[in-house]
């Protein structure tokens, strides 16, 4: 079992089959899982997006600057995590959410030693706010902070995909689901699992990610339980 991890969710995970939002349902749903895996004595911290309330490509499409649209990503990643924090306390798991960019009346800044400091106490911890800066995205803020709080393995939880696969399965119905391969293999081959500043942080400093469906309830207890689900990407394959 891994002792810690870090679970990237995406933004999209919470409208649940709304088209955009937060889906309270769902985010309960998710909460509950959560829970589940923390009272197997996990630590747990959390990196979420925020696709579902705010794309980069909608700023393109009004003609935004670069940076101003990224920071309103950032601004939809503290509202999804504040969602999630909520639920999680309904749940009975003592949640902090930590922000990148300094928003205090809502949440703590991130310092590595005090959200190390409430992994030990048994709380679970969403990170917020991307890395701070425009220009990055949620996957380099989690392959960054995985790598700052020590983590087991990045968790990548897909919103209904089952895995990574040699090519689209959406476009082609003889994709073959890939149980194993390397970072390396992900950045020659462009897979599209992280992008490549993410892939690149986590082959450098040795953290397996797990990528599997979370749609299907008990996954996440599995992905935890290093039961056969997914595709792990390792250094070593």
């Amino acid at each position: 079992m891994y002792n810690r991890v870090l679970l990237k969710l995406s933004g999209e995970a919470l409208k649940g089959a709304n088209a955009y939002g937060i889906d309270p349902k769902t985010v309960n749903e998710i909460a509950k899982e959560i829970t589940e895996i923390k009272d197997l004595g996990v630590e747990i911290a959390i990196v979420v997006g925020a696709g579902n309330l705010w794309r980069g490509k909608t700023g393109e499409e009004l003609g935004m600057d670069r940076a101003q649209a990224d920071y309103m990503g950032m601004l939809g990643t503290i509202m999804n995590a504040l969602a999630l924090q909520d639920a999680l306390e309904a749940a009975g798991t003592a949640t902090r959410v930590m922000t990148a960019l300094p928003i205090a009346a809502v949440a703590e800044p991130y310092i590595r030693r005090r959200a190390l400091r409430h992994l030990s106490k048994g709380r679970v911890i969403i990170l917020a706010g991307g890395t701070g800066s425009p220009y990055f995205s949620t996957d380099t803020a989690a392959a960054l902070r995985g790598a700052e709080l020590d983590v087991n393995a990045i968790l990548m939880a897909k919103n209904g995909v089952e895995g990574v696969y040699d090519k689209d399965p959406r476009k082609f119905s003889d994709a073959l689901l890939l149980e194993r391969l390397s970072h390396t293999r992900i950045l020659e081959e462009r897979l599209e699992v992280m992008d490549s500043t993410a892939a690149s942080l986590c082959r450098e400093n040795n953290i397996d990610i797990l990528v599997f469906n979370m749609n299907k309830p008990g996954n996440m207890k599995k992905a935890v339980l290093k039961e056969k689900i997914g595709t792990v990407v390792t250094t070593e394959v």
